[in-house]
């Protein structure tokens, strides 16, 4: 637990950012409602960035407070701790929005707040195929990339040209363009370090036809109603071991898990690799039922489970 000369010295810092950012900033805004589970606490300071200047005087803050700073889209993939994040969180979800195709060469530029939904659905009623799988996706652009977000069959590394880059931990703020074979797209993971915002994408599609196209889209949606839960959770939570040869949902239904509470928290009886938050829940029961189904998944089986979630405020991350 911090002493009482720690927490002086953190309200000093929420101080400073505080005072450097002026009316971007908002003080212990909850950030369990900006994300699929629903739970968790507060940031000690909040930025809702609007255009790419606002994330300059975001990392300035960072400078003179020495708070991390923690970029969120959509919030698919994140489970905060009860206790919050003592630190700027920077929300990109407003940020202003790129959505450009250029048909002759079938590009798409997007911003790395647009919902993966969003753009599956525009770049099928525009022709181009190659994102239909997307649609299943509640994430964004810019956490697509971070985390090499997919499914049924693809992934965001098939289609991915190049990012733009922030760094809000540098001395000197600058925008940077990185081609896709430079961030270390791996399955469900990126290089790309904390405290560095994907600002835009880019895509390489294919000239498709829209009638196609929203077919697919409308059978992904079909086969997750009908295979995956609802409710607050954020898909799923563990990688496949052996992608296309050993799922992590049957080896948690293999080890008997499926259904399996630890307080507010319950593996899905829909598909075994979904943690459900009941409403009102806590981020620790969340985190304690990963911990217990992956310990058990790996005395059944031998596989040991890395988790998809990413985990933020939390000590001891393991």
């Amino acid at each position: 637990m911090p002493g009482v000369a720690d927490l002086a010295r953190r309200g000093e810092a929420v101080e400073l950012a505080a005072q450097s950012l002026g009316g971007l900033a908002q003080l212990d805004v909850p950030l369990g409602p900006m994300t699929t589970y629903r739970v968790g606490g507060a940031a000690s300071v909040f930025v809702r960035a609007q255009q790419r200047a606002d994330l300059v005087r975001v990392a300035a803050a960072a400078q003179a407070s020495g708070l991390d700073v923690l970029p969120i889209g959509r919030g698919s993939n994140l489970l905060v701790a009860d206790s919050g994040f003592l630190g700027i969180v920077v929300s990109l979800v407003d940020l202003a929005e790129t959505f450009e195709i250029d048909r002759a060469a079938s590009i798409v530029t997007a911003s790395a707040g647009l919902a993966l939904p969003v753009v599956a659905r525009r770049t099928a009623a525009a022709g181009l195929s190659g994102f239909e799988w997307a649609v299943g996706v509640p994430g964004s652009i810019g956490g697509a990339v971070r985390m090499n977000a997919g499914g049924h069959g693809s992934d965001i590394a098939a289609s991915l040209i190049d990012v733009t880059l922030i760094d809000l931990g540098a001395n000197a703020v600058t925008e940077r363009t990185v081609v896709a074979a430079d961030i270390g797209l791996g399955f469900r993971s990126s290089a790309v370090p904390e405290g560095v915002v994907v600002v835009e994408a880019r895509l390489q599609l294919s000239p498709g036809d829209r009638e196609t196209s929203e077919r697919l889209i409308g059978e992904i949606v079909s086969w997750r109603r009908a295979n995956q839960p609802g409710g607050q959770n954020a898909g799923s939570v563990f990688v496949n071991p052996v992608p296309g040869e050993v799922s992590a949902g049957a080896l948690i239904d293999a080890a008997g898990l499926r259904g399996l509470r630890v307080g507010t928290a319950m593996v899905s009886d829909k598909h075994a690799n979904f943690i459900q938050a009941d409403d009102g829940g806590t981020a620790a029961d969340v985190r304690a039922l990963m911990r217990l189904v992956r310990d058990r998944v790996e005395a059944d089986s031998g596989y040991r489970l890395r988790s998809e979630i990413r985990l933020v405020g939390f000590e001891g991350d393991d």
